[in-house]
């Protein structure tokens, strides 16, 4: 079977695919990539993908907390 780069399985674990969700709600880079990591933690990177989804996630505070 061949490996799909693109779309690999740890983002289609659900009824709805990571990307399309993202998508969807109108989400930014740094909201993706929190939703992308948390998704495929289980899947994919354990730890490291939800330290990753940590990092963006103090860059969205930070960057919010300049506008708000």
């Amino acid at each position: 079977m061949k490996k799909n780069n693109i779309n690999p399985a740890h983002y289609r674990q659900g009824k709805i695919e990571v990307s399309d969700f993202i998508v969807d709600q109108s989400m930014g880079f740094l909201e993706g990539n929190i939703i992308k990591y948390v998704c495929r933690y289980k899947h994919k990177n354990g730890i490291e993908d939800l330290k990753k989804a940590e990092w963006y996630l103090k860059k969205l505070i930070n960057e919010r907390n300049k506008i708000e």
